[in-house]
């Protein structure tokens, strides 16, 4: 339960040892509901945070008030920048405005022009997400960031266009088939997309390294292991964060289409699609990014 852990400033209130505890930490920080937080209730929470660093927080004030204050701070605030991020870029926004894009990239008979605008606009979206909630105290190049973009979008987009051709110029696939292929055509491409950015983006960090900690958090060195390792994570995270979302949909909706009572009423075909999105990308995402800790240990040789 959330007040059976003792509050602490920039910690969680679950094990992040624990793929459980990432998972229900990640949950909370996805919460579209600070989306609607007032400007007045985080300046209430920001206040109440400054307090509890001097120690003088309100005698009745619970471990939960400085839980969700916390909360609302880092929902909204970039913790290096110290502005307000924008609405649709915040992580708890990632599902609410991504969603829309989802189901636009599911959509049935996709020529090459919609293929195209869904695959560039998930892109850029995915794009201004890593922009905003990035580590800001580490200097990226806007080389990097434009190398990142364009390779991101340019292998989606050729991805998902050669699958799209490739199989409207397959022999012997009937139309119930080949209708059924094309709704997965979006996972390869987006996955590889993703993957293709974060190389392009960090790719410096392999030959430079990263900074390294001891257990206290005093950095002792850079290493280039540790950079290996954490693009190798980052990229698995990416590569599985689409799985569900774009796959969970197509099977769902493929099993829907086979029911005469479904087909006697295709006004509900769209609703049903962004439900199913819906849901698979708010599930998706904080497994996705739960599957490693966010401090990674290496051995020291």
């Amino acid at each position: 339960m959330e007040s059976e852990r003792k509050f602490v400033l920039g910690g969680s209130k679950y094990d992040q040892a624990k793929f459980s505890g990432r998972f229900f930490h990640f949950l909370n920080v996805i919460d579209p509901r600070t989306l609607f937080t007032s400007n007045k209730k985080l300046e209430e929470a920001v206040l109440l945070l400054e307090q509890y660093k001097l120690g003088t927080i309100p005698t009745n004030t619970t471990d939960d008030d400085l839980w969700s204050a916390q909360k609302i701070k880092q929902a909204i605030i970039h913790p290096d920048t110290g502005k307000k991020i924008p609405m649709p870029f915040r992580m708890s926004g990632f599902v609410p405005f991504g969603s829309p894009i989802v189901v636009g990239l599911l959509l049935p008979n996709q020529t090459l022009l919609t293929t195209t605008f869904w695959q560039w606009l998930n892109q850029s979206h995915n794009a201004c997400v890593n922009y905003c909630n990035r580590n800001a105290s580490q200097k990226t190049t806007t080389q990097d960031i434009a190398l990142g973009y364009f390779g991101a979008v340019s292998s989606a987009v050729g991805i998902a266009l050669g699958l799209n051709i490739l199989l409207k110029n397959s022999k012997g696939l009937n139309p119930a088939t080949l209708k059924l292929i094309q709704r997965f055509i979006p996972f390869p491409a987006v996955a590889t997309a993703s993957v293709c950015n974060v190389v392009l983006m960090r790719h410096t960090e392999l030959s430079t390294g990263i900074e390294v900690c001891d257990e206290d958090g005093n950095v002792i060195g850079v290493s280039k292991i540790a950079a290996k390792k954490a693009l190798q994570e980052t990229a698995a995270t990416r590569a599985f964060l689409p799985a569900p979302i774009l796959l969970i949909p197509p099977i769902c909706m493929s099993i829907l289409e086979r029911k005469q009572w479904f087909k006697r009423f295709p006004k509900f075909h769209l609703p049903a699609q962004v439900f199913f999105a819906t849901a698979s990308f708010g599930l998706a995402l904080p497994l996705a990014i739960a599957l490693f800790p966010q401090i990674s240990h290496v051995s020291v040789i």
